[in-house]
């Protein structure tokens, strides 16, 4: 599989100029955002979802934006500065102009305890908070410097728009059937590289890829924020993606060059799984796979009951696991170009072997009447050989849509050619079509 090695490094140069930007799950960082990506995939469209929809059980919140932040001392310094790393405001903290003692300021200051000089991300979405992130290192500076009675001024310079929006990206390739490969990733977390924006990386990149060749399914990649994003698109859109998905992968923390993860679709049995055990035994690829029960990204929202899109999950280091999660420590030291290459290779391995394959569909409800197609004896008798007339139902049993020839040759026991052989005999009677 030829990758272009040019598109590595501009994708690549893409997500250094973009991860300074303040993203959340809504507001001007992440549209800004969505806005660089457009540039380097110009069929990118960004749509928006206003704030208060009422989305399923959920809610679309107010659109959450930031100019400044800032701690300032007794001795007139800024000892934390928004400015300077936006990873130390607690996402989607209101605004706030207050003098409070140290004590009262430490309280409201979170740090990773396990990771003493990164300052952790932080945040509350749906609970009117406040909040600073520091290291641990600074933490217990502060302890040792101030006394309980120094008074800092803080200052938040935020708002909370509630006729705001919250805005994703999608990029539809049509392909000769309707049926949709589907790519998730989401953009939604601030200064993170594999966390964030090796996901959307990928994504680019794979549209890229696809959309020089004659596709024969569609490919729809989406750019949501995580959860709610998820579930807003879906809320708006599900008879659609329902009527015409065929598989799907949710990419996360996809850009370091450690060790593969994957969380199949909740039964573990639906194409995507069987696509990605296939591809990754072709490529000699070892990968820790984690039960659904260990879900976190948006593959909870795809495979819930009522929504029912079989989708797994692909990762490196899966999210949680590697130890600058949620933290400064994950930028583009974490993330590099190999890592980023090889985990394209694999998805669209994956996605190739999906557009090459036929998926037979029944035309008939129950079994067909064989007899009358002379494929099936008239005359009942147990003497009779009906071996090729089992074959014939059997592949028809598992002519779901959700398996090619290949599948169904293993399923039923039988040479792959023999398959082919029945396929076209079923074909020419009409009962079965390929999506």
């Amino acid at each position: 599989m030829n990758i272009n090695k040019n598109k590595i490094n501009e994708v690549y140069k893409l997500g250094k100029k973009v991860f300074p930007i303040c993203r959340s799950i809504t507001g001007k960082g992440t549209v800004e955002t969505l806005k660089e990506f457009k540039k380097f995939y110009k069929n990118l469209n960004i749509r928006k979802i206003k704030s208060g929809s009422k989305v399923f059980d959920w809610k679309v919140p107010p659109e959450w934006n930031i100019e400044d932040a800032f701690v300032i001392d007794k001795n007139n310094q800024k000892i934390i500065d928004f400015k300077k790393n936006n990873l130390h405001i607690v996402n989607y903290s209101v605004p706030l102009k207050k003098k409070l003692n140290t004590v009262e300021l430490l309280k409201n200051l979170y740090t990773n305890i396990f990771r003493p000089n990164a300052i952790p991300y932080v945040t509350s979405y749906y609970k009117k908070n406040w909040g600073f992130c520091v290291t641990e290192k600074f933490k217990q500076e502060i302890k040792k410097k101030y006394k309980k009675d120094d008074i800092f001024k803080v200052v938040i310079n935020s708002s909370l728009n509630s006729n705001g929006n919250l805005a994703y990206g999608e990029i539809f390739i049509p392909g000769k059937s309707k049926k949709e490969i589907l790519i998730s990733s989401y953009v939604c977390h601030p200064s993170m590289a594999n966390n964030e924006l090796s996901g959307p990386m990928i994504s680019l990149l794979i549209a890229d890829y696809f959309k020089k060749i004659k596709n024969r399914y569609s490919l729809r990649i989406i750019l949501i924020p995580e959860t709610i994003g998820s579930i807003a698109y879906i809320s708006k859109n599900l008879k659609k993606l329902k009527k015409n998905f065929l598989a799907g992968y949710n990419l996360s923390c996809v850009g370091d060059d450690r060790n593969y993860s994957y969380i199949p679709s909740k039964y573990k049995n639906a194409l995507c799984d069987r696509v990605i055990y296939k591809i990754c035994k072709k490529l000699k690829i070892n990968f820790k796979e984690y039960s659904f029960l260990e879900r976190g990204s948006d593959e909870r929202q795809y495979n819930s009951p009522g929504i029912d899109l079989p989708v797994g999950c692909v990762m490196r280091t899966k999210f949680g696991e590697f130890p600058e999660y949620h933290t400064s420590d994950d930028n583009f030291d974490l993330v590099t170009k190999k890592g980023l290459r090889d985990s394209l290779k694999l998805i669209l391995e994956c996605i190739s072997y999906l557009m090459e394959s036929k998926f037979p569909v029944s035309t008939t409800k129950c079994e067909p009447f064989l007899s009358k197609r002379n494929l099936y004896p008239t005359i009942g008798n147990r003497q009779n050989n009906f071996t090729d007339n089992q074959e014939l139902s059997h592949f028809l049993q598992y002519a779901d849509g959700q398996n090619n020839l290949e599948d169904i040759s293993k399923l039923i026991n039988l040479s792959y050619k023999k398959t082919f052989k029945i396929s076209d005999v079923l074909k020419k009677n009409k009962l079965i079509r390929f999506i």
